[in-house]
């Protein structure tokens, strides 16, 4: 009984010095990570991102870490895109960094926007942001809503 004791009160002090609480773990080292980086689920356009650090740095936008895209479900066709200031990070969004801009896209909108192309539009009739999103399958006539 006695040499049980002193070997387990060995084995303690062992883990003890080596921060771990198990040999079995101290033997087993994390293997580096085979996740390889996903690409960002939209692309934000050099304009895109001017006109979105220009609407941050407004008034209406004092505290705003970046912006927060959506769809919700209105317009003729279905869709539409949303842009919100966000200020403060969700758990559940995507968070995506382009051209020194953050976008965090809502669980909801991420399976319709995947692979869309954000840009800013200036004309002699409008400026707006555009959505090239080549998982539409239609669109209403003023382009301001769509289908998946």
């Amino acid at each position: 009984m006695a040499t049980s004791s002193v070997l387990l009160s060995e084995m303690v002090e062992h883990s003890l010095n080596r921060n771990t609480f198990s040999t079995a773990a101290a033997a087993v080292e994390d293997p580096p990570s085979r996740r390889r980086k996903r690409p960002d689920p939209i692309i934000i356009t050099e304009s895109a991102a001017d006109r979105i650090r220009e609407l941050l740095s407004g008034q209406s936008a004092e505290g705003a870490i970046g912006i927060r895209l959506g769809v919700k479900r209105r317009g003729c066709n279905g869709l539409s895109y949303t842009l919100n200031y966000a200020f403060d990070r969700d758990t559940k969004d995507e968070e995506l960094s382009a051209h020194n801009v953050t976008v965090f896209i809502e669980p909801m909108a991420l399976f319709s926007v995947v692979g869309t192309t954000m840009d800013f539009v200036e004309n002699e009739l409008s400026s707006e942001f555009t959505f090239n999103n080549p998982n539409s399958k239609g669109e209403c006539g003023c382009g301001e809503s769509f289908t998946v």
